[in-house]
């Protein structure tokens, strides 16, 4: 008994439904992760501007998705040297799991790329 079986596909365990959804399910993602990572670098930027009002005007859009995790990770993370960090740290984040997943060999990417090629 082996434990990597080369000659299997490497697909196998991908069902058809997974299949005929990744083109729209790999949209879908990189749009939100790019959206949320846009989101967080208005809030590095607004961090520059501490008289503006997050409730005002255009300024929700931004708050709303970005301030229940910029809240919890404060809690962890203190401000260095008076700035706060946190936004900058889940941009990171953010952008390296878009990178991991729908990026050009990411995850999803690879497997709508194999699932083309077998279809």
């Amino acid at each position: 008994m082996t434990f990597y079986d080369g000659t299997a596909d490497a697909l196998s365990f991908v069902t058809p439904v997974l299949i005929q959804a990744l083109p729209t399910l790999h949209l879908v993602l990189a749009f939100a992760l790019a959206f949320w990572t846009l989101t967080f670098i208005f809030r590095i930027v607004l961090s520059w501007y501490p008289q503006v009002k997050l409730s005002e005007g255009f300024w929700p859009l931004v708050s709303w998705p970005t301030e229940p995790l910029l809240a919890m990770t404060r809690r962890v993370v203190a401000p260095i040297g008076g700035v706060d960090v946190t936004p900058v740290i889940w941009a990171g984040l953010i952008s390296l799991l878009r990178e991991l997943l729908v990026g050009q060999q990411g995850l999803l990417s690879q497997m709508l790329l194999k699932s083309q090629a077998i279809a």
